[in-house]
């Protein structure tokens, strides 16, 4: 595929990326990021609101201004040294750009982002604060195992939200998309879900696909999936998509939850471990120490991972995809480095939410 070819659709200045020498145009008014995503090139992205530094770059050519990000993401000395996040970036001339973090495999995967209509058909209890939903579409969305969705709706109130979740289902199934949405007290979207301003039948429309958490096909070695919360979305996505592929690897799921009541979709996983007898399932409880019958693992997720690779003699070897709450994603990274994995092997998703959209599966 040659991607100096993607994206010729008329806009008013050229964006050239370096080293990968890929061209596209971006109209006035419009970010660098999103111009990509309109044209199938998929850069590296986290929150596409500021506040992440995921697609942190360095302008080496052309003029650009900036709307409002974080510090986190961009400090002033960076700012002044030429980086710039292309997320935020909106161009006022050719422009000529060093990208510090790319993924070859990510751009020859690329997936045009657009816009699907849909209505929601089923809504779920899974746990006391664990929701499932049921989007079915207009038309069919093509996308990756892992990958996520901006969605919209309105509320019976009149009042429009819009958040990012990952899809729960694998990529085969176009037209009816499942998600996973873990309830927070200042949750709009799943406060709504509880309360019925947002019902079945209610109208949403999606924007997608995004997300460079997917999954990776023909690699060798174990397939590691950590997730806690609504990482479960993501993770269910990858797990079936790689059985369904027909690849042959050792899996290792850990899922960190607080309680046995926290826990869902024991059956389905139990079934899954039938079928594939490669597949070990590692529930990890947090707050486990008053329950005398939970036989499982104890702790924080992160030192079980710890654990389990050390006594299998995992060193750096397999693919680790990992989807969850930033204290989970901050902790299990050094993990992950001490045992001996290069981070072209491992992929994050973390959930957090910025001031209007929230990052991959925010709430």
């Amino acid at each position: 595929m040659d991607f100096r070819e993607i994206g010729q659709m008329g806009g008013t200045h050229t964006v050239r990326l370096e080293p990968v020498g890929v061209e596209f145009e971006v109209e006035d008014g419009e970010t660098v990021l999103n111009a990509a995503f309109r044209q199938g090139i998929a850069l590296p992205h986290g929150c596409k609101e500021g506040q992440c530094s995921a697609c942190k770059c360095i302008l080496t050519d052309g003029e650009v201004d900036m709307l409002r990000y974080s510090t986190f993401a961009l400090n002033d000395t960076e700012r002044e040294s030429g980086h710039i996040l292309l997320c935020r970036a909106i161009a006022y001339s050719d422009m000529e750009v060093e990208l510090l973090n790319y993924d070859e495999e990510v751009l020859s995967r690329s997936i045009a982002v657009r816009t699907f209509s849909g209505r929601i058909s089923e809504i779920s209890r899974l746990t006391h604060d664990i929701r499932g939903i049921t989007i079915d579409l207009d038309s069919p969305i093509k996308f990756w195992a892992g990958q996520y969705v901006d969605i919209t709706v309105t509320t019976e109130k009149g009042e429009t939200i819009t958040r990012s979740f990952s899809m729960a289902n694998t990529p085969d199934q176009t037209k009816s998309l499942s998600f996973i949405i873990k309830k927070y007290p200042e949750g709009k979207f799943s406060g709504e879900l509880d309360s019925g301003g947002i019902r079945i039948g209610a109208d949403v429309s999606l924007t997608g696909p995004y997300g460079t958490c997917f999954r990776r096909e023909g690699r060798t070695g174990p397939l590691i999936l950590v997730g806690a919360g609504s990482g479960m979305s993501p993770i269910w996505s990858i797990l079936n998509d790689h059985f369904a592929s027909g690849e042959s690897r050792p899996v290792y799921f850990f899922y960190g939850a607080r309680t046995r009541e926290d826990l869902f979709h024991l059956d389905r996983i139990a079934q899954l471990a039938d079928r594939h007898p490669e597949l070990e399932f590692i529930p990890v409880l947090s707050h486990a120490s008053g329950d005398a019958g939970w036989e499982g693992e104890r702790g924080f997720v992160h030192e079980c991972v710890d654990a389990r690779l050390k006594a299998l003699g995992i060193d750096g070897e397999g693919d680790v995809y990992a989807c969850g709450p930033p204290p989970m994603i901050d902790a299990l990274q050094p993990v992950l480095f001490m045992n001996g994995f290069e981070n072209e092997r491992v992929f994050f998703d973390r959930f957090t939410t910025s001031s209007s959209v929230p990052v991959p599966a925010g709430h």
